[in-house]
């Protein structure tokens, strides 16, 4: 498992056993003391059972970027009840660290399997991971999108596409 996925688990299970917050790994290992975005995924049952992130970093470091958004992921995401303990074994852990946003002029720049992307109307903002599950082509992915801002699908939007690197 890697360091990334490692901090997650044990930010989550320790929240939920002994309701305190983990600090950072010391020393910090190099690939946690960068800032970046990040997106803690939890699936149980090869369903998703929450997604939380920032998509630029609020944190002063990757490891605490992880562990506001791994708690965040378990306990804050409207869509699903907050996470049990007695759930805490089925559940499979991914977190992906974005690349800074660059404004997409072209909807051919857009892959849903190499980018995720972010739509803007306004103050209505979503944003969709790539390489998900059923979403093969960028019309899709674009309406998916809209749909998670609020924005109606014949409304103009500002896009922006970002690469992450996916941990499991």
């Amino acid at each position: 498992m890697h360091p990334f996925v490692e901090l997650a688990k044990k930010t989550i299970e320790t929240y939920l056993r002994e309701g305190w917050i983990i600090k950072p790994p010391e020393p910090l290992p190099p690939e946690m003391s960068e800032k970046a975005g990040v997106f803690v995924s939890l699936k149980k049952r090869g369903q998703l059972r929450g997604c939380i992130g920032t998509f630029m970093p609020t944190n002063e470091n990757i490891a605490q970027e992880i562990i506001r958004n791994a708690i965040s992921t378990a306990t804050q995401d409207y869509r699903f009840s907050p996470v049990e303990e007695d759930e805490l074994g089925d559940l499979v852990y991914s977190v992906d660290v974005l690349s800074p946003p660059e404004k997409v002029k072209n909807l051919s720049e857009l892959d849903p399997k190499k980018y995720g992307i972010i739509v803007t109307n306004g103050w209505r903002k979503g944003l969709l991971l790539p390489d998900l599950e059923g979403v093969d082509t960028i019309e899709e992915q674009l309406r998916i999108t809209k749909l998670k801002a609020g924005i109606l699908p014949q409304e103009d939007v500002e896009i922006y596409r970002f690469e992450v690197k996916r941990y499991k």
